[in-house]
């Protein structure tokens, strides 16, 4: 399985909830913490991300970024 995770800016994050409803993996809670504009702002719960970066595209002020683990590559056997 694809493994990801996600840095959100939590300064500008401002507690829409749109991301939470977008994640299929069900990844991603509100954080019991404030922000310094008095919100709650998202942070991942369990490591089920993907990397789908379904959260980082419903986000209206682009607080999410999503990174994705390289696919492991196999070893090309020489021809003989």
């Amino acid at each position: 399985m694809i493994r990801g995770t996600i840095i959100v800016a939590t300064d500008i994050c401002k507690a829409c909830e749109l991301c939470i409803s977008a994640c299929p993996q069900d990844c991603l809670e509100m954080s019991p913490n404030l922000n310094a504009k008095s919100y709650h702002y998202v942070q991942l719960k369990n490591d089920t991300c993907t990397g789908c970066v379904n959260c980082a595209i419903v986000c209206p002020d682009s607080a999410i970024t999503v990174y994705r683990q390289a696919k492991p590559t196999t070893p090309k056997s020489a021809a003989v």
